[in-house]
């Protein structure tokens, strides 16, 4: 069985932005532009800060997938695709984490 990925969740999203806002809590946030969006994102990067700082294993997991999740939204809600995030994750591993760092001061 084929796992599920964060391409398929773009896709999803993807699709669902062409939906009803009535039916489609994602086309609910995209409606809603980049400001909320990015509030949402904002919110859900806080919960799974204190749900890391808690000692529930499953609460870190269900906050970061709530996390991945409104990252995605937010993405496309600027045209922004997984892709793109993949390679400028692709091309900062192409070297050290510090040299890579370093680099983004100049």
């Amino acid at each position: 069985m084929r796992k599920f990925t964060l391409d398929d969740l773009a896709a999803i999203i993807a699709a669902r932005a062409g939906a009803k806002a009535e039916s489609s809590y994602t086309k609910s946030l995209l409606d809603g532009g980049t400001s909320r969006a990015a509030k949402k994102m904002g919110e859900e990067a806080v919960e799974v800060v204190i749900a890391a700082l808690q000692d529930s294993r499953e609460a870190l997991v269900s906050e970061s997938a709530d996390l991945l999740y409104h990252l995605l939204v937010l993405l496309q809600s600027r045209g922004i695709t997984l892709d793109e995030i993949l390679s400028e994750l692709e091309r900062r591993t192409s070297r050290s984490g510090h040299e890579e760092k370093a680099s983004r001061k100049s």
